[in-house]
């Protein structure tokens, strides 16, 4: 089998392509090259670049190296940029898997004649009747199923996770069996076209004007203060907003009137999200309105038993997220995953966050 590998150079593209490697596959590695600008670590850097070249000459396999920064542009910063102003708070690596690797890499390697792509995540896909699933990693510390959300069955047949069965111990141990040069080389855990020097906010504020806001009380409307950047606020958003006295949370952010409204825990929590049209994906089949299932609102969040149904607000065919039990502010742009409750490892599909209801009061 003819296996494209997107090794980023990390440890774990570099064990996933010496397990196909080892399993005898017709192996060939690709490192893409998404960002151009100044950045201070990623899977895109010229360090990075050099660390995949280097394994790929260990492990005896051709390397090339993609240029997709246009696409990396237009696909991930733009519209992380475009979200920051409209108030919203988005997640570039989600989209980057959606975006890029699983669309633009994965049709570039069906181009080339692959039969499939491989990458490093720690994610695992099964075959079953009548098609594929998505499936936790053996790691639960590393799982990054989330983030593979918005795969569905095109992209599932054609993708292979070698690590996916791993723990990261075992993956480290893998690569220092074999000498490879990533072995112990660090996770990346910031966003590929920040930089550590300036930060979310020197990067949002060479791209667009940020503007002052005034912080106020849901339940009186006092102001409170003020924030220098409505755009760098989040939904949930706790620290580095003025309190009054007593802790209070973002839920609300609107950039066009300058406003940024908060609430003590009480308040704060949530019963229901509302899915945005256009970005939901079942991996499998679409559930019916009333089945239940697990949502999961970060990498490594806690799954909130919910219950699916269709909205009644603006929009036809918007999905709802009802949860069992009170949550903590959402913000909007931010990815919400569902898992079957009766086999929590397994994705049920995906989507973005629209909107959410408040709880008035909700316990703390």
């Amino acid at each position: 089998m003819r296996v494209l590998v997107a090794i980023s150079g990390g440890v774990d593209s570099s064990v996933a392509a010496a397990r196909l490697v080892a399993e005898g596959h017709d192996v060939v590695g690709a490192t893409l090259k998404l960002w151009g600008g100044p950045q201070s670590s990623g899977c895109c850097s010229v360090a990075d670049v050099d660390d995949a070249r280097r394994v790929a000459q260990q492990l005896g396999i051709a390397h090339h190296v993609f240029n997709l920064t246009e696409d990396f542009e237009r696909d991930v910063v733009g519209p992380y940029v475009a979200a920051h102003a409209e108030g919203r708070t988005p997640n570039p690596c989600i989209e980057c898997n959606r975006r890029i690797k699983f669309d633009v890499l994965l049709a570039r390697a069906r181009r080339l004649g692959f039969d499939r792509l491989a990458t490093g995540h720690h994610a695992r896909v099964r075959a079953r009747p009548g098609g594929f699933s998505l499936r936790r990693g053996a790691d639960p510390l590393k799982d990054q199923s989330y983030v593979l959300s918005m795969l569905g069955q095109s992209q599932l047949a054609a993708v292979v996770l070698p690590v996916g069965d791993m723990t990261k111990d075992q993956v480290r141990a893998e690569a220092r069996r074999l000498g490879l040069r990533t072995a112990a080389k660090p996770d990346s855990q910031d966003v590929c076209f920040v930089h550590d020097a300036e930060g979310r906010g020197g990067f949002l504020s060479s791209r667009l004007e940020l503007h002052g806001a005034e912080v106020v009380c849901d339940e009186s409307g006092r102001r409170l203060g003020a924030v220098d950047a409505v755009e760098l606020v989040t939904v949930g958003q706790r620290r580095g907003l003025p309190a009054a006295g007593e802790r209070r949370y973002a839920v609300d952010v609107d950039v066009t009137a300058r406003r940024v409204t908060v609430a003590p825990a009480s308040r704060a929590f949530v019963d229901e999200l509302t899915v945005q049209p256009g970005t939901l994906t079942w991996v499998g089949r679409r559930l019916e309105d009333g089945a239940e299932a697990l949502a999961q609102l970060s990498a490594h969040g806690r799954p909130a038993r919910c219950t699916l149904g269709s909205s009644d607000a603006p929009g036809v065919g918007r999905l709802t997220v009802r949860f069992a039990s009170p949550e903590r502010p959402v913000a909007p742009g931010q990815t919400v995953a569902l898992y079957d409750p009766e086999d929590p490892d397994e994705v049920l599909g995906g989507g973005i966050v629209a909107s959410s209801r408040r709880l008035a009061p909700a316990p703390r």
